[in-house]
């Protein structure tokens, strides 16, 4: 859920990037210098990066818990 979390802030920052262009390509449109190109579109793809990181990362604690409840059975070698 959380690695969708973050997939959906990187779809929207990469959108807030998009557009800018001219019509005509012989004209240059200062568009693209906009401050949602160019401050806020790497700023939220950026913290969608990070989002993603900490989602890959992240433990549930109830898993933790359980994990620390139950004994690891070991085997032992015979030789």
């Amino acid at each position: 859920m959380l690695l969708l979390i973050g997939l959906v802030i990187l779809i929207v920052g990469y959108t807030l990037m998009s557009g800018g262009g001219s019509e005509d390509p012989t004209v240059f449109s200062e568009d693209i210098f906009s401050f949602r190109r160019i401050t806020l579109a790497p700023i939220v793809i950026l913290a969608g990066y990070v989002f993603v990181g900490y989602a890959i990362m992240y433990r549930d604690k109830s898993a933790v818990q359980n994990d620390q409840a139950q004994p690891v059975a070991t085997k032992d070698k015979k030789k």
